[in-house]
C-alpha cells in the first residue's frame, strides 16, 4: 500500500524490481510490456530498476526512452561492464521498495510468478526463491548439474540448491543484510544462502529466452563454478595439504618397493618411463597446488584494494557522473538512508 511521500520527494514504494541488462536491446520492448501488465496486478506501488552493465548495443538509449515514457521504470548506467553481480548490487543499493525482486531481462524468469512469490513473503519468510526444474534439459546437462551441486555442497559452508538462481523476492531486512556484505568477489547464490532468514521455494518450468542469445559461454560457467567453490570456504587449501600427504605417502611406498627389489634382485638400471612419469606427475601436482593458493591470494589482493564494486555514469535520477557506489566504508550511510525511508 502506498504511503505519503517522504520529505525528499520520493514516495514510499511497495515493490522494487531489479533487472541487470547487458546487450538486451532485442528483449527490452517485450520485457517492459510484460512488466507493465503484470506488476500493477501484484503491487499497489512499484518501480523497475533496469541496470545497464556497459552494453555495447542500443540498450542504454532504449532505457532512456523507456524512463521518459514510463516514470516507474528507472535506469542506472554503469561506466563499463562490471559483471552481473555488480549490476545486481547497483540495483539493490538504489531500490526503495519494502520488497525487492531480482530477475533477468531475457524473460527466462517469468514475471507472472511474482504474484505467487509475493504472497509467500510474510511472517517468518524473508526470501522467496524460484527454482527452475530440469524436466526439459538434456540428460547430460542434468547429470553434470546435479554432480556439481553435490560436490560443491560437500565443500562450501552454505547449502546451494540445483535450479535456484538469482530470481527471487526479498523483504527489506534481507536486502539490508546483503548490502552489509562488502566483499569484492561476490557469488550471489552463496550470499543469498549465507544471510539465512526464512526461505520459501516456488518451482517453475524452464522458459526460453524472449529474444537474443545467451551471454554465458562455457568458460564463464567454469569460472562461475570456481567462484562458488572458493568464495565460501578454505577447504581447497586443506585438501591440498591432504593431497600432498597422499602423494608423499605413495612416493615413500614406491621408494621402499624399489629399495626392496634392489636388495632382493640386485641393482638395475632405473627405468626411463618411471622417471618421466614421476617428474611430470609431481610437476602437475605442484602446479595445481600453486593454482589453488594463487586463487585465494588473488582474492585477498582484490579485497585489500577496496575499489568500488561499480561506478555510475548516468541514471534516470540525474546522478552526477562523479558518483561512485560501492560497499565500502560508506555502506553504513546508505543503510541509514534506507532506514530513514522505512521510518517515514
Amino acid at each position: 500500500m502506498a504511503t505519503d511521500a517522504p520529505a525528499d520527494g520520493h514516495r514510499q514504494i511497495e515493490l522494487s524490481v531489479v533487472i541487470p541488462c547487458f546487450n538486451e536491446e532485442d528483449s527490452l520492448p517485450t520485457l517492459v510490456e510484460v512488466l507493465a501488465t503484470e506488476l500493477p496486478q501484484v503491487s499497489a506501488s512499484y518501480e523497475v530498476i533496469l541496470v545497464d552493465d556497459g552494453s555495447n548495443d542500443r540498450t542504454l538509449s532504449m532505457l532512456r526512452a523507456i524512463s521518459r515514457e514510463r516514470p516507474e521504470f528507472r535506469y542506472l548506467a554503469l561506466s563499463r561492464n562490471f559483471g552481473k553481480e555488480s549490476a545486481m548490487l547497483a540495483g539493490l543499493s538504489h531500490a526503495r521498495g519494502d520488497k525487492v525482486a531480482i530477475m533477468d531481462g531475457d524473460l527466462q524468469h517469468p514475471p507472472a510468478l511474482l504474484g505467487q512469490m509475493l504472497q509467500l513473503l510474510h511472517g517468518d519468510v524473508q526470501q522467496v526463491v524460484a527454482r527452475r526444474t530440469r524436466d526439459t534439459d538434456p540428460p547430460l546437462r542434468t547429470f553434470l548439474s546435479k554432480a556439481y551441486y553435490r560436490l560443491i555442497n560437500r565443500l562450501i559452508d552454505v547449502r546451494l540448491e540445483d535450479g535456484v538462481g538469482d530470481f527471487r523476492v526479498l523483504d527489506r531486512t534481507a536486502v539490508n543484510a546483503l548490502l552489509t556484505l562488502g566483499e569484492t568477489n561476490r557469488f550471489s547464490k552463496g550470499l543469498f544462502a549465507w544471510i539465512g532468514f526464512g526461505t520459501a521455494v516456488v518451482d517453475y518450468q524452464n522458459v526460453s529466452r524472449a529474444a537474443g542469445a545467451t551471454k554465458w559461454r562455457l568458460s564463464d560457467l567454469f569460472n562461475y563454478g570456481i567462484d562458488g567453490v572458493v568464495s565460501f570456504n578454505y577447504r581447497p587449501l586443506r585438501l591440498s595439504i591432504w593431497f600432498g600427504v597422499l602423494v608423499t605417502a605413495v612416493a615413500t611406498i614406491y621408494a621402499i618397493w624399489v629399495l626392496g627389489s634392489a636388495i632382493a634382485n640386485g641393482n638395475s638400471v632405473p627405468g626411463y618411463v618411471t622417471t618421466i612419469c614421476a617428474v611430470t606427475g609431481f610437476g602437475g601436482v605442484q602446479l595445481i597446488l600453486l593454482g589453488v593458493i594463487g586463487e585465494y591470494l588473488g582474492r585477498i589482493y582484490a579485497e585489500v584494494k577496496r575499489r568500488p564494486l561499480f561506478l555510475l555514469k548516468e541514471s534516470s535520477l540525474g546522478t552526477p557522473l562523479s558518483v561512485t557506489t560501492a560497499l565500502g566504508p560508506e555502506h553504513e550511510d546508505r543503510l541509514a538512508a534506507h532506514k530513514l525511508l522505512e521510518d517515514e
